[in-house]
């Protein structure tokens, strides 16, 4: 036997979608967002638009989910609206840049914490970080049922965590001290529009990871009705959470000293409490251990998916005989995510690369629920999105906006993102045509 096991619930599931959201993002990004936009309230406007955003992406993607409950969540959306060539490139750039590139830096981030308690040289970094993401990816190699119950223990803690800054936001305020205006009149002219998208990489960047929930619909319990549900659940539960810690930060700290600062949660809380710093550091650190434990159990799915249906590398379709789990994809994204590591040391200059590459294929993803409405009405529907067509367009137009901004404003990040899905093409075709050759050779 080599099928996946289904035994994750609806709450084990919420929780990796709460989960994969809730990483080092809202931590980190609301310095460059408040850079971007250094007005109150359009900052929050921004935030909420985010959570709109990922709301939107969750009931598109929850019709998707319901339609085709197996593996491989976003790759399987692209595969069945668009055909091979584009799941491939999914695949192939979530391999080689989105998941490995955001795993690499969450390691180096999290190695960079603990130093602020243990004082730690360049190559004991570099070690550590290397153990955290081989150790992590054996760790839920051992099954699915480690992985949930990881999930759940390092996402409860985040919420605790971003709680108690909310509860010191509202309890410490003090109006004189920290003004907060949200009656300043908002004002979008083209500029303005442009600053907008740009601080949704910080956005985009925070709230990623939503859809992680649709990787393992093949191994949940009754994902028909489990996945929509985790999805939506999981989006707002960190629309609402990410909305009132930002305004606890800009209780608590004057917007230029959030702009100015890259250790937001910290500093906030060291203006009211003399170690306050030091114990969100502690946080944060278990925050970003939680999500490199998601990561490297969540998106091996994929290529464990695309191998199965023959258009990825073969041996990534290998399970472990005894765990049960996608072993062969689980370690060479480990191995891959280390080689970046080595390479880059640092992967924090590659948000806004890495933030391209995934909305451009979250934008196809969304727009798959229109395409196959017309391709495949006979596919049951055991959720039909919400608010169908305005809910998706919602969706999949923001994307497109951001990725238009992004080519246009950040060009040298979005063409090297766009010059590695074109050595994709190149190597889907030389798998095409080992493939045909062998089957001649038969």
């Amino acid at each position: 036997m080599t099928d996946l096991q289904r035994k994750l619930s609806l709450y084990g599931l919420t929780m990796i979608a709460v989960g994969s959201c809730i990483g080092s993002g809202i931590f980190v990004t609301p310095g460059q967002i408040a850079q971007e936009l250094p007005q109150q309230n359009l900052v929050l406007l921004v935030w909420v638009l985010g959570g709109l955003t990922a709301l939107c992406g969750a009931l598109t993607f929850a019709e998707l989910g319901g339609m085709f409950p197996k593996a491989g969540g976003v790759y399987v959306f692209i595969k069945e609206a668009y055909g091979p060539l584009p799941a491939f490139l999914y695949g192939w750039v979530t391999l080689l840049v989105i998941n490995t590139g955001a795993l690499a830096a969450l390691g180096a981030a999290l190695t960079e914490y603990v130093t602020f308690f243990l004082p730690l040289g360049a190559t004991a970094k570099l070690l550590l970080t290397i153990g955290v993401i081989a150790g992590l990816t054996a760790i839920n190699a051992v099954g699915v049922q480690v992985s949930q119950s990881l999930a759940n223990v390092f996402s409860g803690l985040k919420l605790a965590a971003i709680a108690g800054i909310i509860v010191c936001g509202f309890w410490f305020y003090d109006p004189e001290r920290v003004a907060l205006d949200l009656s300043a009149p908002l004002s979008f002219s083209e500029g303005k529009i442009s600053a907008v998208l740009l601080a949704f990489v910080g956005i985009f960047f925070s709230y990623g990871g939503w859809h992680h929930a649709t990787y393992l619909a093949g191994e949940t319990m009754a994902p028909q009705r489990t996945v929509p549900r985790a999805m939506v659940l999981g989006a707002l539960i960190v629309t609402v959470m990410y909305v009132l810690v930002n305004m606890a930060y800009m209780m608590l700290l004057p917007l230029p000293e959030i702009a100015a600062s890259e250790r937001v949660a910290g500093d906030a809380l060291a203006a009211v409490f003399p170690f306050g710093g030091q114990v969100v550091t502690v946080f944060i650190g278990l925050s970003i251990f939680g999500t490199i434990s998601i990561y490297t159990m969540s998106a091996p799915r994929i290529y464990y998916a695309m191998a199965k249906d023959g258009i990825f590398f073969d041996f990534l379709a290998a399970v472990h005989p005894r765990f049960r789990t996608p072993i062969a994809a689980m370690v060479t994204q480990a191995v891959w995510a280390i080689l970046l590591l080595l390479f880059w040391k640092t992967f924090m200059h590659l948000i806004i690369y890495v933030t391209f590459m995934d909305i451009v294929f979250m934008a196809l993803a969304g727009a798959a629920v229109f395409v196959l409405r017309r391709r495949r009405p006979d596919v049951e529907r055991p959720y039909k999105t919400w608010g169908y067509p305005l809910v998706p367009l919602i969706y999949v137009g923001i994307c497109a906006a951001f990725v238009i901004n992004t080519l246009v404003f950040k060009p040298q990040n979005a063409v090297a993102g766009l010059v590695l899905a074109l050595i994709g093409v190149g190597c889907y075709y030389s798998i095409k045509y080992r493939d045909r050759n062998a089957k001649i050779r038969n």
